[in-house]
């Protein structure tokens, strides 16, 4: 059940002076995000990649990873709005700001910083197909399983996480936590 913006704002003013509760580390996210730097220069096709990060949530994780990465790297970004200020997505997809450049027979890694239902990277995966990459590649920081609509593909994963909401690392609660250094549980 979707919370009221009105009372999730207020939430967020009277948690300001206290920290969410931390749930993975940011040691814990500096190794995994090695590991997954690893993990795909081992699985992608070599030469050169285009990343495309999901705005806003994934630019802290995205600037992590490719600098893991050791190949020529294009940066570009999908701005997506599906929850707007509420705690749960609305299902309706929003795309605010598009790509900047083709895509068209590039070698493609999106980056998501959270796999909730799946709707919103399902459909971010068929616009992105529908542009006729030579390949497309998927990266989430985080997937809450117990929350799927649908089933959607996700090549790299970082780590999976409990059906609460969770701020830091790029993640925000009203666009406030996304400087924490770790992933934190917030609580409304």
């Amino acid at each position: 059940m979707a919370v009221p913006v009105a009372e999730f704002v207020w939430a967020v003013h009277l948690r300001r002076m206290h920290p969410p509760l931390e749930l993975i580390s940011a040691p814990t996210i500096a190794s995994r995000v090695a590991e997954l730097g690893r993990e795909i220069e081992a699985r992608v096709p070599e030469g050169p990649l285009t990343v495309v990060g999901i705005l806003r949530g994934a630019f802290v994780f995205m600037a992590d990873l490719v600098r893991t990465l050791r190949r020529p790297i294009t940066c570009d970004f999908l701005g997506v709005r599906s929850y707007g200020d509420a705690t749960v997505s609305s299902g309706v997809v929003e795309i605010t700001s598009d790509l900047g450049t083709s895509i068209s027979g590039k070698q493609v890694l999106l980056i998501e910083d959270i796999v909730d239902t799946g709707l919103t990277l399902k459909y971010l995966q068929d616009l992105l197909y529908a542009r006729t990459p030579a390949g497309l590649t998927t990266c989430a920081l985080l997937s809450k399983p117990s929350r799927r609509k649908i089933d959607v593909k996700v090549d790299f994963l970082g780590f999976e996480v409990p059906d609460e909401f969770v701020v830091g690392y790029g993640l925000d609660a009203g666009q406030l936590y996304r400087n924490l250094p770790y992933i934190g549980v917030f609580k409304l």
